[in-house]
């Protein structure tokens, strides 16, 4: 009787483990920035909770030789953006929580939260 308890109260933990969803880590808030269009207009863009630790390409320039510029993090994570695609090159900078912003100098190409 002991063993049969035993082996239910194992599989029951198990299985409790399996349904519990995981939880994903992301930043609350939005970073906008801004960037030209195909006509040369500026066009603002926005991430939306983005999530942490995870590299984000400017989705709207991701396909073409333009960079992104004037970043507004008003998430609740630092954000740090580089001039590159794949958030490795040597030019970042950061921009700190809940308004950190750059000017229209600022030009990147991907941003990570933390």
């Amino acid at each position: 009787m002991r063993t049969r308890t035993a082996f239910l109260s194992l599989v029951s933990a198990v299985a409790l483990c399996f349904t519990i969803p995981a939880v994903a880590s992301a930043a609350d808030g939005e970073f906008t920035y801004r960037y030209y269009d195909e006509d040369e207009e500026i066009q603002v863009g926005t991430l939306v909770d983005p999530d942490d630790g995870e590299c984000i390409e400017i989705p709207e320039i991701a396909d073409w030789d333009v960079d992104a510029f004037r970043p507004r993090n008003d998430t609740d994570s630092t954000a740090v953006v580089f001039l590159d695609d794949g958030c490795s090159s040597d030019s970042y900078f950061s921009l700190r929580p809940n308004g950190g912003r750059g000017s229209d100098r600022l030009l990147f190409r991907s941003v990570i939260f933390s």
